[in-house]
């Protein structure tokens, strides 16, 4: 099985510059997240933000660690975005705050 990982962000230097890339990328639903840790699919986190992480996980209710790592994706592998919408979280915040949105994003890799 492919690799997946939970970040708040997508950045071209996760790609290898060597190789050509075709990047799928869909929203996803906080349900099919859950998925993955209902499922007990290892997720990797990159979410480098304890707060970040912190409201992810009261959101999905499963633990998001908040781990400062680069990430490296290569062919099959899924990317789940946490992107925030509203703003930067208030210092502390450990869930959405009145006024913010947090949406789920697939970013997966083709050959």
């Amino acid at each position: 099985m492919a690799r997946v990982f939970i970040s708040a962000a997508f950045s071209l230097q996760m790609l290898s510059p060597e190789a050509a890339h075709r990047v799928e990328i869909y929203p996803m639903s906080v349900a099919s997240v859950r998925h993955f840790w209902e499922d007990q699919v290892e997720v990797v986190s990159a979410v480098g933000h304890a707060d970040t992480a912190a409201v992810v996980a009261d959101m999905l209710g499963f633990e998001v660690p908040a781990q400062r790592i680069s990430i490296h994706l290569e062919p099959g592998d899924l990317l789940i975005v946490a992107q925030l919408y509203g703003g930067r979280l208030p210092e502390g915040a450990t869930s959405l705050p009145e006024g913010f949105d947090l949406r789920f994003v697939g970013v997966q890799v083709e050959s």
